[in-house]
């Protein structure tokens, strides 16, 4: 169980370091809306841009320390609490916006793989 809980935080901790660094500014299916980038999708869900730059912060961080906590264990099951409640943040604000379901898919697989490493 523990390999596969080192597996799971590195494949969050990847994913969203490539989401907020590398896919920020493209357009993705996923996207809230009809939003062609980050911060057009947080105006579809209503929210302001500074918002957006917390969030940033927060999910690199979270990822930071997931990919951390396979050295730092310590630093694990907080760091996948924070990114669970970040994405189930996001769940919400695609129903918010009444996305497709298959919008919230990642947020809401990336919420499940938080809970997996959590209860470990």
């Amino acid at each position: 169980m523990q390999s596969v809980s080192v597996i799971v935080q590195i494949v969050i901790g990847l994913g969203i370091l490539n989401v907020w660094l590398l896919r920020q500014n493209k357009a993705t299916a996923w996207r809230g809306g009809n939003a062609k980038n980050m911060e057009e999708e947080f105006a579809v869900y209503g929210l302001p841009i500074w918002f957006m730059g917390a969030i940033r912060f927060l999910k690199i961080l979270f990822a930071t320390l997931l990919i951390a906590g396979v050295f730092l264990p310590f630093v694990t099951k907080p760091a996948a609490t924070g990114m669970a409640v970040l994405m189930l943040g996001a769940v919400l604000m695609h129903l918010k916006v009444k996305d497709p379901l298959k919008k919230s898919l990642p947020a809401f697989s990336l919420l499940l793989l938080c809970l997996v490493v959590i209860i470990r």
